[in-house]
């Protein structure tokens, strides 16, 4: 009877990061509600593209996929595409930062604004700085034994996908540099470069993993790293195209008066 305790109440723990998620979509769409009620309204796109995004978070942290991301590698895969690329762009194009501030009492939104204006956020919301974190990341966790260590910590477990999900965000936010503003103003040109750039070392990770077999001492064969890796290269490179689709996409629809000249020469600064 203990056993059958002990079983069901971790089985509910297991579903808790998937309530986690169901209530922050309820908030942010009872926030945007609200807004919708009030003269400035909200895009009912920006909560079909929170929704979406956290629809793909929930899939990936629900115990079936995280229970095959834990026992093979092209899960583990697949789980690291939906939480570190594919959702945060969609929760980027979201603008929860912008629907903060506008739910927010005035002496909350100015915190907030401090904070995004914080030199800890200048730094991390670079693209260069968010590049490193993102891609970076990747490299430390499949070169090194960090992700053997994940498979026995259940902690480092959880840390590794937060990074993922926090680095892929600001990863997408940094390039995009809108809906909500960014705390800097760089180049077309610039962010273009950068994000070639990600997805120049992303298909070079995935190279690196399918001819040499990383990450070792995980117990997985050689056929399922390659796998694992040819997920991370096709993948990484479908939601890094589409990332730069929606760059372009946002560019165009500016009017041609505001529109930045995609080869002309800026400070990046």
């Amino acid at each position: 009877m203990q056993a059958h305790d002990h079983a069901a109440h971790g089985s509910m723990l297991d579903w808790l990061p998937v309530a986690l998620i169901v209530l922050l979509t309820l908030a942010y769409l009872l926030a945007a509600y609200a807004q919708r009620q009030q003269t400035a309204g909200w895009s009912v796109w920006r909560s079909i593209f929170f929704s979406l995004g956290s629809l793909l978070i929930a899939i990936a942290v629900a115990p079936p996929l995280m229970a095959w991301a834990h026992h093979d590698l092209v899960g583990h895969m697949v789980l690291h595409l939906l939480i570190g690329m594919f959702a945060p762009l969609a929760w980027v194009l979201a603008a929860p930062v912008t629907l903060l501030l506008r739910t927010l009492p005035q002496a909350g939104g100015r915190q907030v604004v401090a904070l995004l204006h914080s030199r800890f956020v200048r730094f991390v919301s670079h693209p260069v700085s968010a590049l490193v974190l993102n891609i970076g990341g990747m490299y430390v966790l499949y070169l090194t034994p960090l992700y053997a260590l994940s498979l026995h910590h259940p902690i480092v477990h959880v840390v590794i996908h937060l990074h993922f999900l926090l680095a892929g965000y600001l990863f997408c936010w940094a390039i995009l540099a809108e809906p909500d503003v960014s705390p800097h103003r760089l180049s077309l040109r610039f962010r273009l470069g950068v994000l070639f750039a990600s997805i120049a070392t992303h298909s070079l990770l995935g190279k690196l993993m399918y001819g040499y077999g990383w990450p070792r001492g995980t117990g997985h064969s050689l056929e399922e790293v390659q796998a694992a890796a040819q997920w991370m290269y096709y993948g990484g490179d479908l939601a890094e195209v589409l990332l730069a689709v929606v760059l372009l996409t946002l560019w165009l629809r500016k009017p041609v008066e505001r529109r930045e000249g995609l080869f002309k020469k800026t400070n990046a600064v």
